[in-house]
Parts: C-alpha cells; structure tokens; sequence
C-alpha cells in the first residue's frame, strides 16, 4: 500500500509555498519549517514559515480582490465555481487521503471519509450562494418600501486546526467564497499540505486571483495570528481551535470590531440510560470516541453509565476494544493511528495516571507503544471513574476512555452540565421522551440521539458557554460572512 507523497498521482498537489495574490511564495524571512509524518516521524516537506509581513500581503492581495468579487461575480457564478471544486476534490479523493493521512496520522480509510465530508460543504454552500438573499418587509409608513440586502462583509480570515486540515477550510472557505468574500486561510503548521492541495484545486476550478490566500506558520502562529486580527482589512475571522486561543483571538479583534466565528473547546458526555441497546451503545460509542485516534473536538470525552447497565458495558466495552489495532493509518487493517503530537501522548499518560490515583482501574491499554516509532498509544479504557479526575474537567483528545456511573436522569444531568464548555453531546437511550427531555436540558450546542457522530454539511455545528459562538454548515453558516442592509424608499417622492 502506498505510505509515501512519491505514490501521488498528480504531482502538482504537493505543493511547498505559501499562495499570496495567485503566486506561489516562500517566506520574506526566508525562514522554513518541517512537516513530519507523526507515524514515522520522517520528514514529509520542509514549507515557507511565514510571519506577519507575509499575512499582510496576504491580507491586501485579498482585499484588493474583494473589490471586484463582490461587484463583478454573481452567487450563481460563485456556485459554479464551488461545484466544480467540489467535483475535483472528489476526483482526487485518493491523492488527498494519502496526503491527509501522512501529515496528520488518521488510517486511509477515516481521510477517505473528510475528503467527501470536506467536498460536501462545497457542494451545500454552492446551493446556499443563491439562497442567501434579502426580503421585501411590510412597512408601517404607507408611503414607505423596505428591503433588506444581503451582502459579503470583506476580507475572511480562516484559522483551522490539524485535525480535520481539510473538512475545517472547506467548511469555512465554502461558506465565505459563498458569500462574496476573499480569503487568507492559515492552516495548522503540522498539517499544511492538505490545505496546500485544496488551493490547487480551488484555482483549477477558477476561483479567481486573491480570492484565495495561504499563510503557512509553525513557530509564528501567535504573530500571525495577531497580524490577522489587527488588520483593519480583515473583517471576518473564523478560528476553530482551543478555548485559551479563542479568547486571545476575540481580544486581538475587538478594536476593529470583526465578526467572530468560534469553534472552540469541548468536553463532550455521552450518556448511556439503562434501556440503550448495549451492542449499538458500543458501536456508537467506538465512533464517537476513537474516530481520528480520539482527537475530535466533540469526541466522548465523559461516558455517564446508569448503574444497571454499568458492568455489562464496561464488559461489553472492552471486548471491542480488543479487536482495536494500532499502527501506521496507511497500513492495512488499522483502525487507530498515532497522534499527532509527541506531547498529545505525554496528556493521555497524565489522564491516566491521574485516573489511577483517583480509584480508577485500566481494563486495557494504559501506556504507549515503544515498538512503534511515532506517537502511539495503547486504546484504553477506564472504569470507576470519578468527578475529581482530571478527565472530568480537560479534553483527553486521545483514545482514552473513561467510564462514569450515574444514578438518575436528575443527577446526570446536573453532571453533564458541570463544565465551563458546552459544544457535543450524545445520548443513547430507546425512551424517546427521556431523550427529548435530556436533550432540551443538556447546556450544550449540539446533541446526537442513539447516534455517534454529530456533523453534517446540512447541520449548524457550534457551541456554547466556553465552547464559542457562531455556527458553521447548515443555513446558518453562511450568515456570519453576510451583512444585512436595510433599503427604504419613498414611493410617494
């Protein structure tokens, strides 16, 4: 099976600079970076590290775009445009897994599934271009029309994270170019060359010269980032990361008033009732928790058990997770990859450990994997979990997992509920009623009912509480790249 960028068939997707106004470009300083393959720990490309002289060229190529984008294209010439990225992307579909898997660790199979997850935005945001339009409102004056306009607010800055290097610019950048805005993306520094394809693509498809701009950063993300929040230019900015970066972001924007969207953290429950039907508990469970080796910001972070089902899931539980197997994503059979950080597996270790000096006792897993050369760590799972555990307040963003026992719906609500973030939520449970109810009661800004996964291009996705604000997909997503303008006349003039 091919485990190396040399397997690619088209070349031309591999791309090593950053992309300002059109032009592929190294950076001013002339500084590099590495990308490395977190399975191996080889060296896949070394990339531009570009600083804030680079985002402000970046930032006024699109702004120089945005005066023609917005006057000269029509939304239905912008779906053409996202259609025809969209039909690429899929036609591509095997170099851009191959890709996404050596940079970020996820098996072949799971980068399969984000290119048509990713694809799918742009195929929903083309139909939301044309949808986006004003309205002609009543007036109380008779003598007086109103109608309101629907029009792109400027230049979109795109900041996405390593986990998803490709559903996370496709979701923004689909809603925004759907809009009317230009952009600059800035992708993780540990998973660029993904993000580096998809502008390939974009242009091929005909998205025109600014519309699209790529700032590549390893060591510079906070100058970066700084240089995209102050910038004047700059009137959008959509982050999906870390609560703490979230909020020095929306600080950075509050002197020229951006319009902010947050994804941020998340410490997601996923609460089994005794009447769940344990084997679709299991398999739901396995998806929510271990999908990408359990970095998903709305991965199972906290499992509530009812007390009656409790060993028989813990049992349960552990049987499927013998028939995990670990190892490089592009090797046949792996269901996990490694993580993307050496640090990720120190955090899973300190779960662990904490939870072991807590009460809690390891059924399997419980420590890395020494014989494998990249950042590995055993699936593990924990029972007798208690509110005091470190889990209970952090993400683990690896594939750990604990096990809570509750008593009551009354009481696992109040649980769930006990946490300064509120973005996923999953609830398994055959009384309709009961699910309805949790749901309506859950402080969070998503929930999924008997199922383990919660995105879809279709669905609004965010959160509340520390968990952000502002939505991405669904009809919602492309609103915060759009400003309302009221139009009156006077008929009678």
């Amino acid at each position: 099976m091919a485990n190396t960028l040399d397997a690619l068939r088209r070349k031309d997707l591999l791309q090593t600079k950053g992309l300002i106004d059109g032009k592929w470009s190294p950076a001013a300083t002339g500084e590099t970076f590495r990308v490395v393959n977190p399975a191996s720990l080889d060296v896949l490309a070394t990339l531009p590290e570009m600083g804030a002289e680079d985002a402000t060229q970046a930032i006024v190529a699109a702004s120089r775009a945005f005066a023609s984008f917005r006057t000269t294209t029509t939304a239905r010439q912008r779906a053409r445009w996202l259609r025809k990225w969209n039909d690429l992307v899929l036609e591509n579909i095997d170099d851009l897994a191959l890709i996404l898997t050596l940079e970020n660790g996820k098996t072949l199979q799971e980068a399969r599934g984000e290119v048509v997850y990713g694809a799918s935005f742009l195929e929903w945001f083309a139909a939301e271009a044309e949808r986006a339009h004003g309205q002609v409102v009543p007036a109380a004056n008779p003598s007086h029309r109103i109608l309101t306009a629907k029009q792109p607010v400027g230049v979109a800055a795109l900041l996405t994270p390593w986990n998803f290097p490709i559903a996370m610019i496709t979701r923004k950048a689909g809603a925004a170019l759907a809009a009317g805005c230009t952009t600059v993306w800035k992708p993780a520094g540990e998973t660029p060359l993904s993000c580096l394809a998809l502008a390939v693509l974009a242009q091929e498809a005909g998205l025109p010269v600014g519309s699209i701009n790529v700032v590549l950063t390893l060591n510079k993300v906070a100058e970066v980032g700084q240089a995209l929040c102050e910038n004047s230019l700059v009137r959008k900015l959509s982050f999906t990361g870390s609560t703490r970066v979230g909020k020095l972001l929306a600080q950075q924007c509050s002197p020229t008033l951006k319009k902010l969207s947050l994804e941020l953290g998340g410490n997601s429950p996923f609460i089994l009732f005794d009447d769940a039907q344990i084997d679709h508990a299991v398999e739901a469970l396995v998806m929510a928790k271990f999908r990408n080796s359990g970095q998903t910001c709305v991965t199972a972070n906290r499992v509530y058990v009812q007390k009656g089902i409790y060993d028989q899931f813990a049992e349960a539980m552990l049987k499927r997770m013998q028939s995990l197997q670990v190892g490089p994503g592009t090797q046949e059979g792996v269901t996990i990859g490694p993580l993307t950080h050496e640090r990720a597996v120190d955090k899973a270790m300190q779960h662990i450990e904490d939870a072991k000096r807590h009460g809690g006792h390891v059924l399997i897993g419980g420590a890395p994997l020494p014989d494998l050369k990249g950042y590995f760590i055993q699936p593990t799972l924990i029972r007798d979990m208690k509110p005091e555990m470190m889990t209970t307040r952090e993400e683990i963003f690896a594939p750990v997992l604990g096990l809570y026992p509750f008593e009551t719906e009354e009481e696992v609500i109040g649980l769930a509920n006990n946490s300064t973030v509120g973005l996923g939520s999953f609830i398994m449970s055959e009384n309709m009623s009961r699910c309805v109810r949790v749901a309506e009661a859950l402080e969070v800004g998503m929930v999924g009912i008997n199922v383990g996964m919660l995105s879809a291009c279709e669905s609004p996705f965010g959160g509340v509480k520390g968990s952000g604000y502002g939505r991405e997909g669904g009809t919602q997503g492309i609103e915060d790249y759009l400003a309302v303008k009221p139009i009156l006349l006077d008929v009678n003039h």
